[in-house]
C-alpha cells in the first residue's frame, strides 16, 4: 500500500472505525514505524505527538484496538483503520472520543443477512436450509413466504409479542430468499421506501401513471 508520509512531516491521520458497528471511535496519527508495528502486532499503534514516541493503544489500560483492516484514501495520505475494540477507546472511559455509545444498530444486520443468503445462492452447499429453498424454485419459495405471512398475521391477532417477533423474523428471512432468487436485495426495498418518504412521491407516481395512459 502506497502511503504518503511525506506530505504532513512524516505523519498521516488514522481514522479508527469499529468493524462491526461501523461507528468512528477516534482519530490518531501514524508514522511509518507505527504503521509497520500495527501490521506486525495486529494491535493499533500511533505516533504520540505530545510524548514524541510510539504508542500502542491499550498498553496501559488493556483496551487494545485489534486490527481488522487498513485502507488508504484516494490521496494516499489518510488511513481508515477498522478494528475490534477491547473495551472503551477514549482515555476518559467512554466508548468513543466524542463521548458516544458504541453500539450496533441492529437494522444493519439485514445487509449482513442478505450477503449470507447471496453466498448460499452462489455456493449452494448441500447441508443448507437456504440452499434447499433455492433448489425448490420460485413457486415453492413464494409459497413458503405466504405461509410465514399467515403465521405472522395469526400471532399479530391472537398471540403474544415474543411469538410475533419470532414469526415476523421468519417472514423477513424468507422474503430476502425470494428477493435473492429474483436478483434483488433487501436494500432495493429500502430504496423504494426512501422514495415514498418524499412528500411529493405520490404526486409523481400519479403523474407517471397518467403519462403512461396518454401514450
Amino acid at each position: 500500500m502506497n502511503i504518503d508520509f511525506k506530505k504532513q512531516n512524516g505523519l498521516v491521520p488514522a481514522i479508527i472505525q469499529d468493524d462491526v458497528t461501523k461507528n468512528v471511535l477516534m482519530l490518531g496519527f501514524m508514522n511509518e514505524e507505527a504503521y509497520r508495528k500495527t501490521i506486525e502486532t495486529k494491535k493499533v499503534t500511533f505516533w504520540s505527538r505530545s510524548r514524541n514516541c510510539l504508542w500502542t493503544k491499550g498498553e496501559t489500560s488493556g483496551n487494545y484496538l485489534k486490527l481488522v483492516s487498513i485502507k488508504n484514501d484516494c490521496d494516499n495520505d489518510t488511513l481508515l483503520v477498522r478494528v475490534h475494540p477491547q473495551g472503551p477507546t477514549c482515555h476518559k472511559g467512554t466508548d468513543t472520543c466524542w463521548g458516544e455509545v458504541n453500539k450496533l444498530n441492529p437494522i444493519l444486520f439485514l445487509t449482513e443477512l442478505q450477503d449470507f443468503i447471496n453466498k448460499r445462492h452462489e455456493e449452494m452447499p448441500e447441508d443448507s436450509y437456504t440452499s434447499s429453498l433455492f433448489k425448490k424454485g420460485i413457486n415453492k419459495i413464494a409459497q413458503k413466504l405466504g405461509e410465514e405471512a399467515v403465521e405472522t398475521v395469526i400471532e399479530a391477532t391472537n398471540g403474544n409479542a415474543d411469538n410475533l417477533v419470532y414469526e415476523a423474523s421468519d417472514l423477513i428471512y424468507h422474503l430476502i430468499v425470494l428477493l435473492t432468487d429474483k436478483g434483488l436485495r433487501i436494500e432495493d426495498l429500502a430504496l423504494e421506501l426512501v422514495k415514498r418518504h418524499n412528500p411529493n412521491w405520490d404526486k409523481a407516481r400519479r403523474a407517471a401513471k397518467a403519462n403512461a395512459k396518454n401514450k
